[in-house]
């Protein structure tokens, strides 16, 4: 999936101030309603000290102790969480909290542990995961909460917290991924070489379920689409009792195989690359079930002979282990069908539920099987917003368990005993994610979480209790032990911003953006975020920063800390206003909202940003000749599409990796939006950049990692290609080694101040 990689959105939390509402009338196709012209509203207290470029991505962490990788054990007396060090905030140890006494400890320095160079799959896996940093990166509880698994650097390492001990497993040689304790820890599987093993805990016997992976073969591997495009960051799973495991057989020889350049300071390196391009082949996927005992193997039937053309996003185990589900969805993304399938019968699979839809269906990951009844919750967009069902084990529908004009997150926990289902989404604001809980046969939603932000909790696995792991745009990241009604139980990390943490010198200056509604052209409503500069005179005219991504499954326009605004802050202090606006297209405002782009991107989202600059034009302390737009990945894509295609609305624009062509990337993504290129020719032509590179005029930034594997360095060369025809004259940083993430504080730095010197050059030198 495109998103904007370029900085990382840690979850985080505080009691938030309440947020200015810009109420907006609607005349024509914007608002007349004048954003206040008061000085901005401060979020914190604190010194006064202006942000620097260097300081925003120095150690230690603006944003305080920002814990990842957060859990509760299996008997809820620990929460353990991954925590940078204060001399490098990219290198983790494993710390834990007492829940009964509330103290908090490191539970393990990853010093113990050999840190060796990743292998090539593993870079891959975790550029796809957005796992980024040294130390400890992943871990796994033991069922009985006596020990942890944790994988670093190829080799794997069981934590016994009985007597302390750190114990290399004997694996073998190769690198190990994707490495996990089996549901009641008896075992250690892993992946190495393109096949699946498995390790004995007390016999210490390896075993390879697989022995046929290698070359185009990939047993327990998810293929590029599934990691990069599904959320599915595995392709095996194991049944609840440990006796079989479900595993995915990818054949990668029909994708076509392309020599990628990595251009590096001293050198480039050829990658041969299977890359499923639009309306190229994909992978050839069968979905096979390797029984402990004896190592057979048996295969599911998947309802069509060319697997090429369909896609396995969701494998999920029912809790009896004899019965296994998998989603089965067209290669146009039209049709999505779970299917329930027995041990004993793997080629009769039975249909449970169908989901149809004339644009594309949308992955989740909120099935769940019940244990006490034989049933299972299910989320669809079948009314036009996410919602979830309770169906019974022959697919027909008990109850509708949420409804109305607003989308739910995600399903969080079941509580069966009680009764209670508990889900994150966005009934009260678009703006907000809050947690909820609703009775599981039916009833009235009740809302459990308090702080007006984003909640992303983690519930302890046999108990209604749970980490609320929160964030504002006046908080840092903060986690807290709460109840099942929300009540708060204890702190993890209060991160509170005051004398000694990072921040609180420059807190004084932190800006809270003033929020509004704007309508598109069909009238639907566009959320919108302004920071005003600081300080701030009303009688004054500043330049704008538009701050874009637009593209599907995101939002910039929330109540939420986000290491992306710290370059915002840094912008209002240079006398800048910053707007941002979620054009139709963006999450978690329904079908309706997102499926406007269907068949033809960069129209409706263009048209939708113009909005937004016809009301900054109508503000008194707006500079309507100085306006930039700026963004990175699909956001780098809009910036150009915005440049090109509506040149009298933007002086300027900064575009980071962006997508130029459609064919150039993907086809579960691409042909989710915009159909198979044989199918829609005209729209594919039309959603690239450059039938309007004519139009440019001047005033284009562009930059890009020379060793981007996702959007590919091509992107952006064809792009310099085609401007040096026509003549134009524009701007390029491209940045040796760097993939899509940018990634590194030295690189940062000097991508952000070559930023600032552009913006300032394009918006400030003729003042």
């Amino acid at each position: 999936m495109i998103k904007n990689r370029l900085t990382w959105f840690p979850a985080c939390s505080l009691k938030v101030r309440a947020v200015p509402l810009l109420i907006a009338s609607q005349m024509a196709m914007i608002s007349t309603a004048m954003i206040s012209t008061t000085t901005p509203a401060l979020a914190m207290e604190g010194g006064k000290l202006p942000l620097t470029i260097e300081r925003m991505n120095a150690s230690p962490a603006l944003a305080g102790t920002s814990p990842r990788g957060l859990k509760l054990s299996p008997d809820g007396l620990r929460v353990t969480y991954l925590a940078g060090r204060k001399d490098n905030q990219s290198f983790y140890d494993l710390w834990q909290m007492d829940v009964k006494t509330g103290e908090s400890s490191l539970l393990l320095n990853a010093d113990k542990l050999a840190t060796n160079e990743l292998s090539d799959e593993e870079k891959a896996r975790r550029e796809r995961q957005r796992i980024y940093g040294e130390g400890i990166m992943e871990y796994f509880w033991a069922d009985d909460s006596q020990a942890l698994l944790i994988p670093a650097s190829g080799n794997l390492y069981y934590f016994s917290l009985v007597d302390n001990s750190v114990t290399q497993l004997p694996i073998g040689e190769g690198f190990a991924t994707d490495a996990r304790l089996s549901p009641k820890g008896h075992f250690v599987s892993f992946v190495r070489d393109q096949n699946l093993y498995v390790l004995d805990l007390a016999t210490k016997k390896l075993q390879a379920m697989t022995t046929d992976g290698g070359g185009a073969i990939k047993n327990a591997m998810a293929e590029f689409v599934a990691q990069e495009e599904m959320d599915r960051m595995t392709g095996y799973w194991w049944a609840p009792d440990e006796s079989a495991i479900a595993f995915t057989r990818i054949d990668e020889s029909a994708v076509e195989q392309v020599t990628r350049n990595e251009i590096y300071a001293d050198g480039i390196k050829l990658t041969e690359q299977r890359y499923p391009a639009a309306g190229k082949n994909n992978v050839d996927i069968a979905l096979g079930v390797v029984t402990l005992k004896d190592k057979a193997i048996n295969w599911v039937s998947l309802r069509e002979e060319n697997s090429k053309d369909i896609y396995l996003p969701r494998v999920d185990w029912l809790p009896d282990s004899k019965h296994l589900s998998f989603q089965w969805q067209s290669r146009d993304q039209h049709q999505l069908d779970l299917q329930l399938v027995a041990l004993d019968a793997l080629t009769k699979p039975k249909t449970l539920v169908k989901e149809r839809s004339d644009a594309w269906v949308n992955l989740n990951n909120d099935l769940h099987f019940l244990k006490q009844q034989s049933a299972f919750i299910w989320a669809s967009e079948r009314d036009g917003f996410n919602h979830l069902y309770l169906f019974d084990l022959k697919g027909k529908l008990k109850t509708q368990l949420t409804k109305g004009e607003w989308a739910v997150d995600e399903l969080e926990y079941i509580d069966e005993t009680a009764g209670w289902v508990y889900f994150t989404g966005r009934k009260d604001t678009p703006i907000e994610k809050q947690l909820y809980r609703v009775p599981l046969a039916g009833g009235k939603v009740e809302r459990v979480s308090k702080q007006a932000g984003m909640h992303n909790p983690v519930f302890a696995d046999n108990q209604s209790v749970y980490l609320d792991y929160f964030n504002s745009l006046s908080q840092p990241p903060q986690i807290s032990l709460h109840g099942d009604e929300g009540q708060q139980l204890a702190w993890v990390e209060q991160n509170a911003v005051k004398q000694g943490h990072p921040l609180y010198d420059y807190a004084g200056l932190w800006q809270i953006p003033e929020f509004g509604e704007l309508k598109a052209e069909d009238g639907q409503v566009l959320q919108t975020r302004l920071f005003k500069p600081v300080p701030f005179d009303a009688s004054k005219k500043y330049p704008v920063v538009v701050r874009v991504y637009g593209g599907p499954h995101a939002q910039l326009v929330t109540n939420s800390w986000s290491e992306q605004d710290y370059f915002t802050q840094y912008l209002v202090q240079q006398g800048y206003v910053v707007f941002q606006l979620d054009n139709r297209g963006s999450a978690h405002r329904g079908t309706q909202f997102e499926q406007v782009i269907y068949r033809h991107l960069g129209e409706a989202e263009v048209n939708d940003q113009k909005v937004g600059v016809d009301y900054l034009r109508s503000l008194p302390f707006v500079d309507a000749d100085n306006v930039a737009i700026y963004g990175h990945s699909y956001g780098g894509y809009m910036a150009l599409m915005s440049l090109f295609k509506a040149p009298d609305y933007f002086k300027a624009a900064i575009s980071g990796a962006p997508v130029t062509d459609w064919r150039l990337y993907d086809t579960h993504y691409t042909e989710r939006y915009l159909g198979h290129p044989e199918g829609n020719e005209k729209g594919y032509e039309a959603s690239s950049v450059f039938p309007y590179v004519k139009n440019y005029q001047a005033g284009l930034l562009m930059y890009h990692g020379m060793a981007d594997d996702n959007v590919l360095f091509e992107n952006s060369t064809r792009v310099y290609k085609a401007l040096q025809d026509e003549g134009k004259l524009f701007q390029m940083i491209d940045y040796p080694g760097s993939k899509h993430s940018m990634r590194g504080e030295k690189v940062r730095n000097h991508l952000y101040r070559s930023l600032a010197d552009f913006l300032d050059r394009q918006l400030k030198s003729a003042k």
